[in-house]
């Protein structure tokens, strides 16, 4: 019975989270003169009220989820991925230049070759800062964070460069994206009339077979047992070092693969930024974050908030639009329900400390009652 309530409250505490940041972000609508339940009504709609809006939600959960089981076997492994933007950039960059200089091939050849080549750069990237902790203590936080600005700016340099679009140069427009990709690499749309694509179902099997190496592999044990006790993983054999970057490498394959299926997946079938990470990701390597807590670092439990999280990023787009509300105010309640659910864990943490450490309720000796009383 215990169990069952810890669990429960578990659940509740990340829910709650954003429960809370939706009130706060309610009174700030109603300070910019705008309707509350109107407006949530407006984002609830948007994003489940109808199969366009599901399509939309799908297919803007699929990066989210990526990020978010990739984050889920690194933070087992109690290592840090702060890096899923850079590790998306690199796998995104690596994937579409196979598909711009590589082979002409058939689309069932020629899909899963980018995507594996999308996944392979992002494992390697998420690698760097791995072997940096596990042979040079380099915290990881740090290393990937830095990564990320050294991704975006190799990303700047061959999109304005070697990969420009040469229409752009002709045209004298020099936009920072790459040409048409060729078409035996646009991910087959799942049902005429929407735009969710293959891209979901690869997402879905990447989160199902996340929890088969977590649970039901000896790789698995061993990234778990280094994250619960590098210690008592190294005293009974396991190379805590060799876990480290395994896991990190990992992590920045879940990325490196969402980031191959932004590309594949988008409608100008093209790799294109604006300058910034956040303009070719849509800062999916962080929200992946919240999407994994939300979770409770559990791969198939990312589904449904990945799911949520997705919902939430239409839904606001819509909310700005019926409202007419400033696009800060969009900006800002996604940054509340971060800062809340991210804030949350501390709490989810508490609990299951404090579970982890309660002992059996203690009960009186019946013999030695008797015997001061008697």
């Amino acid at each position: 019975m215990d169990d069952l309530r810890t669990k429960l409250l578990s659940l509740l505490i990340p829910v709650s989270a954003v429960v809370i940041a939706l009130i706060i972000g309610a009174v700030m609508l109603g300070a910019l003169g705008a309707n509350p339940l109107k407006g949530y009504a407006v984002m609830i709609g948007a994003a489940f009220g109808n199969v366009q809006g599901l399509a939309n939600t799908a297919v803007k959960s699929i990066p989210l989820l990526l990020m978010g089981v990739g984050i889920c076997i690194a933070f087992r492994a109690s290592v840090i991925n702060i890096g899923g933007e850079g590790q998306m950039v690199v796998g995104a960059l690596l994937a579409t230049m196979m598909a711009l200089y590589g082979p002409n091939l058939p689309a069932v050849l020629f899909i899963p070759l980018v995507l594996i080549v999308g996944l392979v750069g992002g494992a390697l990237w998420g690698a760097i800062p791995g072997a940096l902790k596990a042979y040079f203590n380099v915290s990881e936080i740090l290393s990937t964070i830095m990564l990320n600005i050294v991704a975006v700016q190799f990303m700047n340099f061959l999109l304005r460069g070697p990969l420009i679009d040469p229409g752009e140069i002709q045209r004298g427009t020099r936009i920072p994206q790459t040409a048409r990709l060729p078409e035996a690499t646009d991910l087959p749309i799942l049902f005429d009339g929407l735009r969710v694509h293959a891209g979901f179902v690869v997402a879905l099997v990447a989160a199902v077979g996340a929890w088969v190496l977590l649970w039901r592999t000896s790789l698995g044990f061993r990234l778990r047992s280094v994250g619960l006790n590098p210690n008592a993983s190294r005293y009974a054999g396991i190379s805590v070092k060799r876990n480290i970057i395994i896991s990190l490498a990992f992590s920045g394959a879940m990325a490196g693969l969402a980031g191959a299926i932004l590309v594949f997946g988008s409608e100008s079938h093209r790799m294109v930024t604006d300058g910034s990470s956040t303009g070719f990701t849509g800062s999916a390597g962080f929200n992946g974050i919240v999407v994994a807590l939300f979770a409770g670092l559990h791969p198939l439990w990312s589904i449904p908030s990945a799911l949520l999280f997705g919902g939430m990023l239409v839904g606001a787009n819509a909310l700005q639009r019926a409202l007419q509300v400033p696009s800060a105010l969009v900006i800002a309640l996604n940054g509340l329900i971060v800062v809340f659910v991210v804030g949350s864990e501390y709490f989810r943490h508490r609990l299951k400390h404090k579970k982890a450490h309660a002992g059996p309720a203690h009960k009186p000796n019946p013999k030695r009652t008797e015997g001061e009383n008697g």
